[in-house]
């Protein structure tokens, strides 16, 4: 019998949810959660760097999944299509 490791699934601390359209004309955004708590919204990768900034944490590299795990698009995506 061949042993399978299992895989490697990070827990980052910050999430960037998927994309909301914005209402009455306000621009699309993202909700942002750090350690499990809601904390507010992104419009722009800007605004994640800024929050983590605002909670003590560096992110050095957003494609870096120990860190920040964008859901429902990447780094890139902040329209809703």
């Amino acid at each position: 019998m061949t042993e399978q490791a299992a895989p490697y699934i990070s827990h980052p601390r910050i999430l960037v949810l998927g994309v909301c359209q914005g209402r009455h004309g306000e621009p699309p955004f993202r909700i942002m959660e750090i350690d499990g708590q809601v904390v507010g919204e992104a419009r722009t990768v800007t605004d994640v760097l800024e929050t983590a900034a605002a909670y003590g944490i560096p992110i050095h590299d957003l494609d870096d999944p120990d860190v920040v795990r964008f859901v429902g698009g990447d780094k890139y995506t902040w329209t809703v299509h």
